[in-house]
């Protein structure tokens, strides 16, 4: 168990893992990764799993500066996509993506799991869909599919 800065033990931090995992191996290395999600604590949380697996990530709080980041030149392996968040939407980010022609994996992770909308989701272009909150064996899920693709 981690510690957290009053000494209590903090389960939570130690369920997202205090060291980089192994379980991908080298290959996960060579992986890069877009967390969209307007939550702090989600980003924390996806970025220190990402981190765990040894994958460069990068965090952005909506789908407009996801598009935004893709029209600046950059790419990503892998997409971590929010589904509600202002500005613009998970459905709507991941409709443009794919429009633009961006063949990364999307994994659409929300707290949402109505089933329409989930579907709405997965119609829109994703590859995956988790609830949240995303954990070691979720994320080593969605990279299997990183891994089949790439």
């Amino acid at each position: 168990m981690l510690k957290s800065k009053n000494g209590m033990e903090d389960g939570f931090l130690s369920s997202v893992g205090a060291r980089p995992s192994t379980m991908l191996g080298p290959a996960a290395t060579k992986i890069t990764a877009l967390v969209v999600d307007d939550d702090t604590i989600n980003q924390m949380i996806h970025r220190r799993l990402l981190d765990n697996q040894g994958i460069r990530n990068q965090v952005v709080g909506n789908g407009k500066e996801a598009i935004d980041v893709h029209c600046s030149g950059k790419n990503f392996d892998l997409i971590l996509m929010d589904m509600d968040m202002p500005v613009m939407n998970g459905i709507e980010a991941t409709r443009k993506l794919r429009a633009m022609g961006i063949r990364s994996i999307i994994a659409g992770v929300s707290a949402n799991s109505r089933d329409q909308e989930k579907q709405e989701f997965m119609e829109a272009g994703l590859d995956d869909y988790q609830e949240k909150p995303l954990t070691t064996s979720k994320l080593v899920s969605i990279l299997h599919k990183v891994n089949k693709n790439g």
